[in-house]
């Protein structure tokens, strides 16, 4: 009994010290039970919800039975009475809160305030500024073709059929894959002049041939001073019908007719397609007539001033063809298997051009001799070949730009290799795109490098190394997509050249040969591209713009 008594008395004593002191007072619990949850503060729930929380103690354990036994048998007649009596709330409104439905009403009142300010109106104006529509004058758009819905291919395995037995074709003897994928050179000879613009069997316009007849009485000087001649370059504007698709892609080269009475414009793009506008007509696609002499990019073209009716083109292609509108034919004057860059005349009456190659080598041609080919072949320094210039005056002095560098040299004193350079005008860091002197004396000129400068040297005494007047800084850098850029004199003065830009809003600006902007050509509605070709013409107050799209811009007083 003893030991009995003591084990009884060991167990009582250890439940003692393992039950709390204050069993009736609430017991300390963590503090992420006591954090509040968070809730939104347009929730109508959120209050009632808290105080419920808040008011849960330990001794609400032993009344959860008699709650959920309540709370189910009073749901059970909630259900059996809802259709009879009471809709719910969540039926009326789609099941929403009453924070969603708030929402919504906030959604309704800033969509009804919005248009009461006519802000949706004045957005889409605002993206129909932002973003204008190109031209529409010129050439259409082609239509693309609809292709015709092909039976979906089946596996013949899984349809339990034997594979086809195929026979390769015989391979190719004799011509290179890359040699197929080449445009083909047009044929040599004359090419009859025919629109592929219009349908077929349509001739030209009489109106095209007695425009470019006309007499030119050309008046190279212009008896303006420099304020008047600003005066006349603010006066000129860019307006929606000046605006026209005269090719159907990217522009290599353009060209004015020096006609006084109307204004005719030629254009040559990436896939030897050269189309003549004439603005204010009344021709098919707005005066739009497109041709199709060569294959690859047209890179240089002029109107010949001594016969007006012959437009001169040189191609990528290794052809050089002369437009005539009084036989409407394309003439073949130069035919070659390199690749032309450039070409110029270096005679008053137009007869005798010099052609540079893609090789660095530069070709005299006479065009009174009977054929196709050129009367002598030089290689000049540079290895690449990318303008070549004549004097205005001196027709036997031409400039020739190439890699690096741009050298005078002297046709009297040619040679078939190493030709001893006249002059050589140093400073250039990159390859040089451009080089053209003055157009009335010759005495300077003017060169656009890709280290972005225009440079201007004073080539009026012909010295071994002409002096550089001026360094004009210019962004260059067109990418792949856009023609290089070549700063142009004005014809008619001495003193100004042009140049498009690569500046935000797009423009083109006119710059003088001390360096100071005279004008920038800016038109918010009608001018939103990189103008890279750019042309004044050589009587008139207008000027000539060339973009990537093949669209041409005129501006004029």
């Amino acid at each position: 009994m003893t030991t009995r008594l003591k084990r009884e008395a060991v167990l009582e004593v250890s439940v003692t010290d393992m039950t709390p002191l204050k069993a009736a007072t609430t017991l300390r619990r963590s503090s992420r039970n006591a954090l509040l949850p968070k809730r939104l503060q347009y929730s109508p729930e959120s209050s009632a919800v808290i105080q419920k929380k808040r008011s849960k103690t330990p001794n609400d354990a032993n009344t959860k039975r008699e709650k959920r036994s309540k709370k189910n048998t009073k749901e059970e007649d909630d259900v059996e009475n809802s259709d009879e009596e009471h809709p719910s709330t969540s039926h009326i409104h789609g099941g929403l809160s009453a924070y969603e439905l708030e929402r919504l009403e906030n959604i309704r009142q800033n969509k009804a305030f919005l248009s009461s300010i006519n802000l949706f109106q004045a957005t889409e104006e605002f993206k129909k500024v932002m973003r204008p529509k190109p031209s529409q004058r010129g050439l259409m758009r082609s239509q693309a073709v609809v292709k015709e819905a092909l039976p979906a291919r089946k596996s013949l395995r899984l349809q339990n059929k034997e594979a086809e037995v195929l026979t390769l074709p015989p391979e190719p003897r004799g011509v290179l894959i890359s040699e197929q994928s080449e445009p083909l050179k047009k044929p040599r000879g004359p090419l009859t002049m025919t629109p592929i613009n219009m349908e077929e069997g349509s001739k030209l316009p009489p109106q095209l041939l007695k425009i470019c007849s006309q007499d030119i009485k050309e008046k190279r000087k212009m008896n303006l001073d420099l304020n008047g001649y600003c005066t006349a370059l603010r006066n000129m504007r860019l307006t929606e019908d000046q605006v026209a698709k005269v090719v159907k892609d990217r522009i290599f080269s353009a060209a004015f007719h020096p006609c006084n009475s109307s204004l005719l414009v030629a254009a040559g793009d990436t896939w030897g397609k050269i189309g003549i506008w004439k603005l204010g007509t009344d021709w098919d696609n707005d005066g739009v007539l497109l041709f199709e002499p060569h294959t690859r990019p047209v890179s240089c073209m002029a109107f010949s001033r001594a016969h007006p009716t012959h437009l001169l083109s040189l191609s990528y292609d290794g052809s050089v063809r002369c437009m005539d509108v009084e036989k409407a034919v394309f003439d073949d004057v130069y035919d070659t298997d390199g690749l032309l860059k450039t070409f110029d005349f270096m005679s008053h009456d137009c007869s005798t051009l010099v052609v540079g190659n893609s090789y660095g080598q530069v070709a005299v041609i006479d065009r009174r001799t009977p054929g196709n080919s050129h009367e002598s072949l030089h290689s000049m320094d540079p290895k690449t070949l990318r303008c070549v210039n004549v004097h205005p005056t001196q027709k036997h002095y031409f400039a020739v730009a190439g890699n690096r560098d741009v050298n005078i040299y002297d046709s009297r004193h040619l040679k078939k290799t190493n030709s001893r350079t006249v002059s050589q005008l140093s400073g250039h860091s990159l390859s040089v795109s451009s080089a053209y002197f003055s157009p009335c004396t010759g005495n300077r000129l003017l060169t656009c490098c890709m280290d972005d400068y225009i440079r201007i040297y004073d080539t009026s005494a012909m010295t071994a190394e002409p002096p550089l007047l001026t360094s004009i800084r210019h962004d260059m850098q067109t990418g792949r997509w856009l023609t290089k850029l070549s700063a142009v004199w004005d014809p008619k003065r001495e003193d100004c050249f042009v140049v498009g830009s690569m500046s935000r809003p797009r423009r083109v600006q006119v710059f003088h040969e001390n360096g100071q902007l005279q004008h920038s050509f800016v038109d918010d509605e009608n001018l939103h591209t990189v103008l890279s070709v750019t042309a004044f013409h050589p009587t008139r107050n207008a000027l000539l713009g060339g973009n990537a799209s093949g669209r041409v811009h005129i501006f004029t007083d």
